[in-house]
């Protein structure tokens, strides 16, 4: 759990301004119930200043404008999205974190993340433990009958292939007649097996399906040529090639029709439907970011930016 050390600090500053106040006031200044609160501060997140905007900080709801602190659960570790920095410690980083940072900047408060397992995230915000969960959360009709959605990806199905992409596969279509590796019991396997009747009525042969316990194993199959490609989620495709070997082992293969991959789905931050002001909010804040280009250097920061929203969408989900 983090420790509330902002609160002590504020409580600190509050006193040390009393004081001040009071010295002034002896001394015939102006009434400090005039004076403007001051401009929260920006940060530097993936490159880019994120500047702050008081109109949307003043738009917060009482309560996090007064603790400065939206309460954020996440699942560790989920690459990219979530990741320690280092293992065994609990300093955080990935895509999702990089955002809260992003969207703190912006709302001039601190988006504190807290680990918290997966399938206790939604019931944890409705009992109010958290004020939003930033984790990857595919946006789906199920679960905005309990939370809203503010939604800052779209990302399916990848393909990863061998550096430098030697045998050419571009699309889906071309793995009709290869071995493709793919991780048993996934979507990713129902998707190759739903393309077999592509693949046919191309006139082409089926796809060469070989499964595997996990996907470091078709990984595996992969550096040593006994499959042409391995299929996986787009997010884990582009940080895998970004990043093993430094990013000469793998190319991850962009294909122009499915751009944040294949069978994609909005991922989205989850709000509590009891907080509708945090939830227009932020919204209006992930606006902000990708019109000036921060999401997407964030997402081109883990090798996955065309999973980055065109445009800030609330509950796009229609599953």
């Amino acid at each position: 759990m983090h420790a509330r050390t902002p609160v002590v600090r504020s409580l600190t500053a509050a006193l040390t301004a009393l004081a001040a106040t009071a010295a002034l006031s002896a001394c015939g200044s102006s009434d400090p119930a005039t004076a403007a609160a001051p401009a929260p501060s920006g940060a530097d997140v993936a490159g880019v200043r994120v500047q702050p905007d008081q109109d949307l900080h003043d738009a917060l709801p009482e309560a996090i404008k007064k603790s400065g602190t939206v309460r954020v659960a996440t699942d560790v570790p989920y690459a990219p999205f979530e990741m320690f920095v280092k293992e065994g410690q609990s300093e955080l980083t990935g895509l999702d974190y990089d955002l809260g940072q992003a969207l703190g900047a912006k709302l001039g408060v601190k988006f504190a993340f807290t680990p918290q397992k997966f399938d206790g995230i939604i019931p944890a915000l409705q009992a109010g433990k958290y004020d939003v969960a930033i984790s990857a959360i595919t946006d789906t009709k199920e679960r905005q009958q309990v939370v809203d959605f503010v939604d800052y990806s779209q990302s399916g199905s990848g393909l990863l292939v061998a550096d430098g992409n030697p045998t050419g596969i571009t699309t889906l279509d071309d793995l009709c007649g290869h071995p493709a590796g793919v991780q048993a019991a996934t979507n990713q396997a129902d998707l190759l097996k739903a393309h077999q009747s592509r693949c046919a009525e191309l006139g082409r042969q089926p796809i060469d399906i070989q499964t595997f316990p996990k996907d470091s194993d078709a990984q595996l199959a992969l550096r040593a040529g006994k499959v042409v490609a391995d299929v996986l989620t787009k997010p884990a495709a582009g940080w895998t090639a970004k990043t093993a070997e430094n990013g000469g082992a793998f190319d991850s293969v962009e294909d122009p029709a499915a751009q944040g991959g294949y069978k994609a789905s909005p991922n989205g931050i989850a709000v509590s439907k009891k907080q509708p002001q945090l939830t227009e909010t932020i919204h209006k804040a992930l606006q902000q970011l990708v019109a000036d280009g921060t999401l997407t250097r964030i997402c081109d920061k883990y090798g996955v930016a065309s999973i980055a929203v065109k445009e800030a969408t609330k509950n796009a989900g229609a599953q």
